[in-house]
Formats: structure tokens, sequence, C-alpha cells
């Protein structure tokens, strides 16, 4: 049975920037597979100079005590729901233990750094299968930004999952931002039809690289129109929207429209226009009152390759994600924040994180708030 926490974005995929930062071993097989899209290949013939080729991480045999791991840069930070330890083709060789622990750090600390870091346990020592997706739910509310996979003794591991909830920083999310990016905070919420592909593949950085990158669904033999709902960052005005059919020649859709919900209120963002094949089209949007939720609707069928919903939130909106964002952290990195962006002494930033948590009906001080809705290169 598939846990149900699979229906979360993986915040390790490589498709949203994650980074395998460190390993202490990858005699057989790189840490840089761990993270790949797809799932695991093999080829009883392949073999290299060091052995059977896997598509995975692979440790050569310990002959000392100890334990090996690799440290991934999430890439977006978020609240961890779960992880899938995945150790597909790997049978007599698979370590037959592992943990897994998280830490929340400032900027882009190098490997070093991270090791001196302080980590926090998601998973503790559990015993795992081989040629298996081994899954483990983590109840930790707080948010982090880097994930340490050990394993014991040593081993191979296909793949690693981390599936969660991405919790953006408000600091970055002044001015002009992509509302449905998940890198923002969006997610798709509903869908049509999900027959060929996820429709989350809309929301995802960069352009799209072939035909299955997008969301397509199956042709429709009826009356009506496939559809997708994705919930924006948040409360927020829509300037422009970009609607890309790459890769789509023979199965674009015809015509697209977009509306902008908030609630019941509907309105429309982009009326029914047509679309061509293999195109990135950009729209001015109409002028409404700020939304939380676009629907956007292709007519009849067809492949979208992604979906650019350009806008800005509401005050309000940003100091509600600057709240959560300070609730979420764990005391260390809050403290660095208010230290840094807040204007306090560290001595002054715990007793202020003590009063957690704010989203409950508190709120920090303004000056501290105001600190958090500020870019970094700005002040």
């Amino acid at each position: 049975m598939t846990p149900g926490f699979t229906a979360l974005p993986d915040l390790a995929a490589r498709d949203l920037a994650a980074g395998v930062v460190f390993a202490t071993d990858e005699f057989f097989a790189e840490r840089e597979n761990l993270i790949k899209p797809g799932p695991a290949v093999f080829s009883a013939a392949d073999f290299g100079h060091k052995g059977k080729t896997y598509d995975g991480w692979e440790t050569r045999r310990r002959r000392e005590p100890g334990a090996d791991h690799a440290i991934v840069r999430l890439g977006v930070p978020g609240v961890v729901s779960g992880v899938i330890i995945d150790t597909a083709w790997f049978k007599g060789n698979y370590p037959p233990e592992a943990s897994v622990e998280a830490t929340s750090a400032e900027g882009y600390p190098s490997p070093a750094e991270l090791r001196r870091a302080t980590w926090e346990t998601l998973v503790g020592r559990s015993p795992i299968e081989g040629d298996t997706e081994n899954a483990f739910p983590v109840a930790d509310p707080r948010r982090f930004t880097h994930v340490r996979l050990t394993i014991y003794p040593d081993g191979g591991v296909a793949r690693f999952r981390v599936h969660g909830e991405p919790v953006p920083d408000p600091r970055l999310m002044d001015g002009t931002v992509d509302l449905a990016a998940l890198e923002s905070g969006g997610d798709v919420v509903d869908c049509s039809d999900i027959f060929y592909s996820s429709p989350r593949n809309i929301l995802l950085p960069g352009r799209s690289r072939l035909m299955g990158d997008g969301w397509e669904n199956a042709r429709r033999r009826d009356d009506g129109n496939d559809h997708v709902t994705v919930a924006l960052a948040g409360h927020a005005h829509v300037h422009r929207v970009e609607i890309d059919t790459s890769y789509y020649l023979g199965n674009a859709p015809g015509w697209a429209s977009l509306k902008g919900m908030d609630g019941d209120a509907q309105a429309d963002l982009l009326p029914k226009t047509r679309l061509q094949p293999d195109t990135r089209h950009h729209f001015r949007a109409a002028a409404t009152a700020p939304v939380t939720h676009v629907r956007l609707d292709v007519y009849p069928d067809g492949g979208i390759a992604r979906l650019r919903v350009h806008g800005t939130l509401t005050r309000e909106a940003r100091a509600a994600a600057a709240i959560r964002f300070l609730d979420l952290l764990p005391e260390d990195h809050a403290t660095t924040v208010l230290t840094t962006s807040g204007g306090l002494a560290p001595g002054e930033a715990r007793t202020l994180l003590a009063a957690r948590p704010f989203g409950d009906g508190g709120a920090p001080p303004a000056r501290v708030l105001e600190g958090l809705l500020v870019a970094p290169s700005a002040r």
C-alpha cells in the first residue's frame, strides 16, 4: 500500500534543484544517483572496472566500525512528512539498517559547516529490506533545509525521496514572484485527469526537457474539457501568466482559459484563448481582486509543459508567511534569522522564541516582522 505522504512533493527531487552535497564514500556508485528522477534501472550485464554497475549510491564494504552517510540539500526547504529509502536492485549488498536526520541552515553552508551543524532525528536507526521501497512517516513539524541519510554499516541505496510541504523563505518573496511555483509554496489541489503524467510537473522550475516533463491527460471522447487547480503561494494579485506547450506538437490544447478564485468568488484572469503547439505563450492577466487559487482549463484536452503565474503577495499574506516561517524554524536557525534579519541580540531572540507559536494569535514585534519582509540583499 502506498503511504499517503507520497502525495506530497519530493523536496529532495533533482527536478527541484536538490543536490547530494557530501557522502562518506561512493566507491561503487555515485551519491548523485540517490535523487535522480524515476525508478532505478538494472542491467545484469553492466560491469565496470570496480565491479557491478548500479543505478544508486553504493559504498565499499567496511572493515572497521562505523557507518556511511550522505547529505542532501533539499531543493525546496520544508516540513518533512515521510521518506522513502529505496533499495531497488540491491539484494545482497543493501544496508540492513538506516536512519535519517535533518538540519536547518541559513544560506548555503559547505559540507564542513554542515558537519558541525545540529542534526535532529527524523527516523531513528531502523531495519530496512533489500530491493524494497522502505517507507517511514515523519512527525517532526519543523522546517528543514538539509537531510542526512545514514546506512549501517555500508551498502547500496537506489533512491532517497523526502516528501513534505514546501515552506519558502518570506524574505525572498518580495516583489513579483511565480505564485504557482512549488518553490514558492504553490501546489496542485485538483485535476480532472492525470493519465499520462503528473500535473505537478507544470509547477517545476526551469523549462521542460521533453513531452513527459509536463502534464498530459488522456484524449477526451466527450463534450467536456480538462482542467487543473493550483493553490497559490498566498493571497495575491496576478499580473502575468505564461502557458507553455513546449514539446507538445500533435497533442497540445487548442485553447485555454484561467480563472482566479478566492473562496466562492471567481474572476477571469485570461478568457478562452487560442494556443499554439510547442510554444511559450505570455499573457497579461486581467486586473482583479487578490486571489488564492487559479484554475487552468484546456480545451478540449492536451498537454501543458509549464504554468507560470507571476504576481505579488498582499502584505497580509507576506506577514502571515513570515510568522509561519518563524514558527517552523528550529531554534538555532530561528535565532540566526532574528539576529541577522530581525535586528535582535541573541538573548532577545531566545526570549522572543520562547513565546512561539506566533500563529496562535500572537505576533513578533513590528520591527522584527518588517525585517522578515525584506530581501537580505536589500538591507
